[in-house]
């Protein structure tokens, strides 16, 4: 059984192994596609969403991000034509977050990159069966402390 001072170590390991690779790959993005996190990661869950659209409230809570923050970014957006803004037909409570053209093709051309960075920077130096299990591991602690 690990002692107190060997899990810590190993908590601070994972942390910091995410926060070195995390700001690699956030620092490559912004670099080729001049995109902050928050707007990535948007664009990401879009293009990789069938109909390319998802309520706001779930998109903002998806993202972890408040709604003030969710909707400065999403005005940050729309003004770079990266999505729209659509009513639901039936629900004027419910908007939806929608890629434009423009967005779609920079998200696909983003999420291509990350891929590539995921690979030059997580696959290659862990290998296909470590990343699986960095990945399987992950899953199961956002199961086990999802609320």
């Amino acid at each position: 059984m690990a002692d107190d001072d060997e899990i810590l170590t190993w908590w601070g390991l994972v942390i910091e192994g995410y926060l070195a690779t995390q700001d690699k790959l956030m620092g490559e993005i912004a670099e080729r596609f001049g995109l902050a996190p928050a707007t990535f990661d948007i664009l990401l869950r879009l293009v990789r969403t069938p109909g390319h659209q998802l309520p706001m409230t779930r998109l903002a809570k998806e993202a972890a991000l408040s709604s003030g923050g969710f909707t400065k970014v999403a005005d940050r957006m729309v003004a770079a034509k990266l999505i729209r803004r659509d009513p639901h037909p039936n629900d004027r409570r419910v908007t939806y977050a929608c890629l434009t053209e423009h967005g779609r093709e920079v998200a696909e051309k983003a999420r291509q990159a990350c891929a590539e960075i995921l690979r030059r920077r997580v696959l290659a130096p862990l290998g296909p069966e470590s990343s699986e299990a960095l990945a399987q591991a992950m899953r199961k602690l956002r199961e086990v402390n999802s609320d």
